[in-house]
């Protein structure tokens, strides 16, 4: 005789999903630490280099001749002050820090733009770097008393020269705007209104030089 009892069924429940309490905080970090301003910039006068060059002598020249005063020369310069306590940290995260460092900066961009103008470089790449003057000038000056994103503006001026260059292409990079700004946020570096200042004054200040250069 055979039974007519039905086998248990067994329920197997999926854990439930827990995800850590500062992984937020991890993205926040990477891409604030990604998108910084130096390595934004190096990777625009990469791609402009690589785009107005005629050959590869002339893009290494085009190369060095920006990124030396934006990227390498301010970066040595950050860890110089931070290795001999200038500044705490290499974020500059203390406002009044910030005012010397700036200071530095609008030198920088400044004799790169001298640079390229005098090498003959194409105005698109002058343009760009007077931007990066302008913005740091004006970054100074605010610093004494208020500490605007500079990360909104290494990301936004980046993105708008590229849109200038390449047209649509690049648009949808312009999502990495809000990411970066949320970032900064979340981090607790800014307040929103910072990071829409400083994105403001990236774009502004890119169509601006654009505009002054004539370029198209």
């Amino acid at each position: 005789m055979h039974s007519s009892e039905q086998p248990a069924t067994v329920s197997v429940h999926a854990p439930p999903l827990h995800i850590r309490p500062r992984v937020w905080t991890d993205v926040a970090r990477i891409f604030s630490t990604v998108c910084n301003p130096f390595l934004t910039s190096l990777a625009l006068f990469v791609i402009l280099a690589g785009a107005k060059s005629h050959g590869t002598n002339d893009f290494w020249v085009l190369l060095f001749n920006s990124i030396a005063f934006t990227s390498i020369g301010p970066m040595i310069y950050i860890f110089f002050c931070y290795a001999t306590g200038k500044i705490s940290d290499l974020d500059m995260s203390i406002r009044v820090e910030r005012q010397q460092v700036f200071g530095a900066f609008v030198i920088f961009y400044a004799l790169g733009t001298i640079d390229l103008v005098l090498i003959h470089a194409p105005r698109f790449m002058s343009a760009a770097m007077a931007g990066f003057t302008a913005s740091a000038l004006i970054v100074q000056i605010i610093t004494r008393s208020w500490k605007i994103s500079t990360h909104a503006i290494g990301i936004t001026a980046p993105l708008v020269a590229l849109t200038y260059l390449f047209g649509r292409e690049p648009l949808p990079f312009m999502v990495l705007i809000p990411i970066v700004g949320w970032a900064r946020v979340y981090l607790r570096a800014h307040t929103i209104l910072q990071v829409v200042a400083g994105t403001v004054l990236g774009a502004v200040s890119t169509v601006m030089f654009f505009a002054l250069f004539h370029v198209a």
